[in-house]
């Protein structure tokens, strides 16, 4: 019987067939379909060569190579035809924790049975977490020069790490009292909280033990417990009894600071921090009960709170800055705090907040703050400047009548969350076209092990498990996709802009790398973005 051998997988691509006949070794060429590629002499050149045929005519090759007419042509002597196996190879990952298998098809030989490829893989040392199910489909049905995850190990469970237990406020609510006659409440904000001596802070929860692994190689994984947690001890803070904890050592105010917990006196100024005082720096909280004039510093460790004006002033503070009053900073003035700022009004200043900056009215002045801007009270304005915020803005007025340039800028630009959405809507189309194989596979099984299968229903168990195992590798990928999107934007939020009445022409608002220059008033919206563009919608409480 003559034998043959396809050069394409693609039905749409030229091939080529090797006839072995009495007379001699023919070559048949095939042209391609419309939209397929040509073989090219180079290919017949190699399969030739493969095969060892010897004493080949090379014109007679090139010949049929080039008109491809699909006529039988003689191109040597009369010869036994060289059979070549399917070639099983093994890639093993550098952690061991994977083995792939890639099968190249035959070239008129035999495909590698269970235990061939068993053999290949003990070779390369697999021996452990192997997928024998897979193992098994590949040698019924092979699927050629691809690779597929054949063994997986099985990883160490890292033992959860030590951790704190705080008892007492780690974060304050600095939301201010709004009064009936819609005033602003800023002189008690409930941020100091005080705390008496032995009063127990936190406690400490204990580490748990790892949980070993084993690569494939069968090597096994040592466990990792996880690590003790040290106790936050800052300034006048004492270890419990029991050596769980901590407790105060004074009477005070209680604080986390850099990660350790601190009980602080307060350090009050009774009036102007001036001439008088000269510059404060104190490691606690401080509260000045007058002004703070310009050219003056106030430094803490702490919280500061000025029930007075602050000029041309700098304050810096380790947590929040009230201000009863605000800031008239003339250009000069500077806030720098590691919470949130809080105050009734803030004028031709710098200002920096870790967290949220609320006040009643910032004009003309340049903001940063790491989380949400927010502008209430009667006025609730924001007009002139820029600020620069990292997840909402929201107020009442925004800009002016006059078109006073005021620039806002929101969020952080979702470069891959369209791609990341795709990915996650074909994960699950994955997903679901797994289990339907999956289905489809048992029935399938079922019906051969009874012995009542036909053979279209054999061929298509065949396909079914190609196809299966083709959304297998899909599933790897996606997943390894989906990772590197969640991790690029896993310090996004869904920015926003809010306008409880006016945005007013002048304002620029850049949300991401999208820009909107309002051109005509705005009323009682939401700017947010959709894709590319900022979209404007109705009010959000």
């Amino acid at each position: 019987m003559n034998k043959k051998d396809m050069l394409a997988e693609n039905p749409g691509n030229g091939f080529i067939e090797l006839l072995y006949r009495k007379d001699g070794v023919y070559l048949v060429v095939h042209p391609p379909g419309d939209k397929g590629v040509k073989v090219s002499l180079d290919d017949v050149m190699e399969r030739i060569a493969r095969k060892r045929i010897f004493g080949f005519n090379r014109e007679a090759v090139a010949m049929a190579v080039y008109k491809s007419e699909r006529v039988p042509v003689k191109i040597a002597e009369p010869q036994d035809e060289v059979k070549i196996d399917a070639e099983v190879t093994v890639k093993v990952t550098p952690d061991k924790m994977k083995a792939y298998i890639s099968i190249s098809p035959p070239d008129g030989g035999k495909l590698p049975d269970r235990d061939e490829i068993l053999k290949v893989l003990e070779k390369h040392g697999v021996i452990y977490g192997i997928n024998m199910s897979l193992v098994e489909d590949l040698a019924r049905f092979p699927v050629f020069n691809q690779e597929i995850c054949i063994a997986e190990g099985t990883p160490a469970v890292r033992g959860t790490d030590g951790s704190i237990e705080y008892h007492f406020k780690i974060k304050k609510d600095t939301r201010p009292v709004i009064l009936e006659d819609g005033s602003v409440d800023y002189r008690d904000l409930g941020l100091i909280e005080n705390v008496h001596k032995g009063q127990r802070l936190c406690t400490v929860i204990p580490p748990t033990k790892g949980i070993k692994g084993r690569r494939i190689t069968g090597d096994e994984i040592p466990a990792i417990d996880g690590k003790q947690v040290i106790l936050p001890r800052g300034k006048n803070v004492e270890i419990s009894e029991d050596g769980q904890g901590l407790v105060a050592a004074i009477d005070g105010q209680v604080e986390l600071v850099d990660g350790k917990i601190n009980v602080f006196p307060t350090y009050e100024v009774p009036g102007d921090v001036g001439i008088g005082t000269g510059n404060i720096n104190f490691v606690g909280s401080v509260i000045v009960r007058g002004n703070v004039l310009s050219g003056f510093t106030v430094e803490a460790g702490g919280n500061v709170e000025v029930w007075g004006v602050v000029e041309g002033a700098v304050i810096k503070a380790g947590g929040n800055i009230i201000l009863k009053r605000g800031i008239q900073g003339l250009g000069k003035g500077l806030l720098i705090s590691g919470g949130d700022i809080v105050a009734k009004y803030i004028e031709h200043s710098n200002v920096e907040a870790k967290n949220d900056v609320k006040a009643e009215a910032i004009m003309h002045s340049n903001v940063k703050c790491g989380n949400r801007l927010e502008l209430g009270g009667r006025k609730g304005l924001l007009v002139g400047g820029t600020c620069k915020v990292g997840r909402e803005i929201v107020a009442k007025v925004i800009g002016s009548q006059m078109t006073t340039s005021t620039e806002l800028e929101v969020g952080v630009d979702p470069i891959v969350r369209e791609r990341y959405k795709e990915a996650r809507e074909e994960m699950l189309k994955i997903e679901e076209d797994l289990r339907k194989a999956d289905q489809a596979i048992f029935l399938l099984k079922k019906l051969e092990a009874a012995g009542a299968i036909t053979q279209e229903k054999k061929e298509l168990l065949a396909k079914t498990i190609r196809t299966r195992l083709h959304y297998l590798v899909r599933k790897e990928e996606l997943k390894k996709e989906i990772e590197v999107a969640e991790e690029m934007l896993q310090h996004e939020t869904h920015a926003k802009v809010r306008a409880l009445s006016f945005i007013y022409p002048g304002t620029k608002v850049s949300i991401g790398n999208s820009v909107m220059y309002v051109k005509e008033p705005l009323q009682h919206c939401t700017l947010y973005r959709d894709g590319v563009d900022i979209r404007i919608g109705s009010f959000e409480r």
